[in-house]
């Protein structure tokens, strides 16, 4: 005589089905982002949403702090963030090679842990440059619309979002150059056009 499965067991079934779907459904949905990119923000070439935090060290930042005086990158991030721990080295390396004090851009890391010892951890370990400000209640993320990071903002000195993107991007470090405006350096003892005549 055949038994019947327990409630238990009935229930773990639903469970292992419905969690299958969602995971099938997520990977889907993850593949056709990687093989379209990402949507453009909403925010594109529209003011960028105001926002004044809480730095590591202490002090408040707001956006317009900034306003008239130097173009943003703005990267919100976390420190469980697989993707995250991945594109703020390489925004640290960006920023040392180019940053100077007279530099005309500057970045700000947002980060949406819930608590401040983690995103404290995460940016002495990657030794951050830039201001790290804390975002644990969410509000500067959900008024750019973030829903997956991490995420990238360029915003210019007028206030208005010029540039958007969901992710890590291998080709950041051009992106970053093309929209910040900078000369890319020839490497010292490159050989030039002359040389090359002689």
């Amino acid at each position: 005589m055949k038994q019947r499965p327990s409630p238990r067991a009935i229930i773990a079934i639903v469970v292992l089905a419905a969690f299958t779907i969602f995971i099938t459904w997520r990977a889907k949905r993850f593949e056709k982002s990687l093989l379209q990119g990402d949507e453009p923000s909403a925010l594109i070439d529209k003011p960028a949403p105001a926002f004044s935090l809480d730095s590591l060290d202490g002090r408040r930042i707001a956006l317009s702090d900034y306003r008239g005086k130097r173009t943003l990158v703005v990267a919100f991030w976390a420190s469980w963030c697989g993707p995250c721990r991945l594109e703020l080295p390489a925004l640290r390396d960006f920023y040392k090679k180019n940053h100077r004090d007279s530099s005309d851009f500057e970045f700000l890391a947002i980060d949406v842990d819930d608590e401040k010892s983690d995103a404290a951890a995460a940016a002495a370990g990657d030794k951050l440059p830039f201001p790290v400000l804390l975002d644990a209640a969410g509000e500067a993320g959900e008024a750019y619309g973030v829903e997956s990071i991490p995420a990238m903002y360029i915003i210019d000195k007028s206030g208005t979002v010029r540039f958007s993107h969901v992710g890590f991007d291998q080709l950041m470090e051009y992106r970053l150059t093309s929209e910040l405006g900078i000369k890319i350096q020839k490497p010292t003892g490159a050989a030039t056009d002359d040389d090359s005549s002689n």
